[in-house]
């Protein structure tokens, strides 16, 4: 069916929908009146506000309304790195992954000259993927037209798009902006930068980090957007972190890669994995601390992992709908991909998350989901806890718990389901959210 026909015939049933609500209900709102409605609410985890983020010396932002989906709101995004910026990433291992990923991948791959400057392109509201040679054709367009207007080569200039999937990207609306976000490109823009690239996002996220170095402070400044088709498989979302660091490619990627396994991988709000993730870390190398080494390389790598680890609960905190935000801890597995198996499925439960939802203290969904995930697992040695309290222990409830107790941790907002193997000393933690009916509200309409 053409999108224009689909898109037509999705009105009319949405009108028809609403006036058998609205006869049905005085209220008459409809599905998409509670979207939107819904839209406008910032998630009641967001933190209180956007960040202070510092300048990162040798990092421009900008942003503009290009109208690629969305009205009378920026969603277009540039930076532009200094030169002799290092870059490193991680993507989406998904098959279907788009011509952003795989043309960034490539990217990546290649080696620079020294001196080279870089920029990062990202657009909101269509992401580019499964669109075939067309959409190859957008992402060699949109990177040359920026490198040319930055006088970059066009092997140094990235792109992301994030959206709807399936439909072509309307390329042309970027390239008419390129000359007012090249214009506009400043150092203090990093908070717009944010917004721009926000789909069902309720708060723009950010996260900073300051390294003492030796001669000098570093520091460390990240960016990211995600909401929903949040699922471990790296990356989950679009994130762009940000440091004055003198550091080489190679090293920045082996700090990226040994940490995002317990960060951006440890997340999940429903699942589903994106084609469009990408991870992108950029190092100005403009700091006035010597290059990285030593205590100062431990020190700096365990910023950048807080700052990964924030913008990743930020992403869950943020999850569509949510109104939990919640660890599954498992410790004592039989092994490291057993205690992620485990946590993964019971972070992943659409019983276990409804029942969060429902503020409903039904561990014995938490108990089904352990004995599904593939684990090694044994009944009698199997401890569940949520929070402090004992749930249950030895294979049967514990004597001590209370039912009502259980039921009024549950109504706090932020939860953590304990579960010990009791067969080893393996741990892992996962995020997650509950799963309410906002959910199902936002993405029933998400195209529409």
């Amino acid at each position: 069916m053409a999108s224009k026909d689909w898109k037509a015939k999705a009105k009319a049933l949405k009108k028809t929908l609403k006036g058998m609500t609205a006869a049905s209900d005085q209220t008459g709102t409809s599905a998409a009146q509670v979207v939107a409605k819904k839209a406008k609410q910032v998630s009641p985890l967001a933190p209180a506000r956007f960040p202070s983020l510092p300048i990162i010396a040798g990092v421009e932002f900008s942003a503009v309304e290009a109208g690629i989906k969305y009205q009378n709101r920026k969603d277009v995004m540039l930076v532009r790195l200094a030169a002799g910026t290092a870059m490193a990433g991680a993507f989406t291992r998904s098959s279907t992954r788009s011509g952003c990923v795989r043309d960034c991948q490539t990217k990546l791959a290649l080696k620079v000259a020294p001196n080279t400057g870089a920029a990062i392109i990202v657009n909101s509201g269509n992401s580019n993927a499964f669109t075939g040679a067309v959409g190859d054709k957008a992402v060699a367009a949109v990177t040359g037209s920026v490198a040319q207007a930055l006088d970059l080569p066009a092997e140094r200039v990235f792109s992301s798009s994030t959206g709807v999937i399936g439909e072509p990207l309307p390329f042309e609306k970027i390239l008419d902006k390129v000359p007012a976000l090249t214009s506009a490109l400043r150092e203090d823009a990093i908070e717009m930068a944010a917004h721009a690239m926000m789909t069902t996002d309720t708060f723009p996220k950010g996260a900073t980090a300051t390294v003492q170095g030796d001669g000098g402070l570093i520091q460390i400044a990240g960016i990211a957007k995600g909401s929903g088709m949040i699922a471990p498989d790296m990356a989950t979302m679009l994130v762009y972190i940000f440091t004055d660091a003198k550091i080489a490619a190679r090293d920045l990627q082996k700090m990226l890669s040994r940490n995002v396994d317990q960060t951006f991988n440890s997340i999940t709000v429903d699942s589903d994995t994106s084609t469009s993730d990408t991870l992108l870390i950029a190092a100005t190398g403009q700091s006035a601390a010597a290059a990285v080494k030593g205590p100062v390389a431990k020190a700096f790598e365990a910023a950048l992992r807080d700052v990964m680890m924030n913008l990743a609960h930020q992403v869950i905190r943020d999850g569509e709908g949510a109104t939990k935000f919640v660890e599954v801890r498992v410790t004592g597995a039989a092994s490291d991909v057993d205690a992620h198996k485990v946590a993964l499925s019971i972070a992943n439960s659409p019983l276990v998350k409804t029942a969060i939802a429902g503020q409903d203290p039904n561990w014995g969904r938490i108990v089904a989901a352990i004995g599904k995930s593939g684990a090694a697992a044994d009944r009698d040695k199997l401890t569940i806890k949520f929070g402090d309290i004992l749930v249950a222990k030895n294979g049967w409830r514990s004597p001590g718990y209370s039912e009502d107790e259980g039921a009024a941790y549950m109504l706090q907002s932020e939860l953590v389901i304990a579960v010990d193997m009791g067969l080893g000393r393996s741990k892992r933690s996962v995020w997650t959210c509950d799963l309410t009916n906002g959910y199902i509200q936002i993405n029933a309409d998400y195209r529409s």
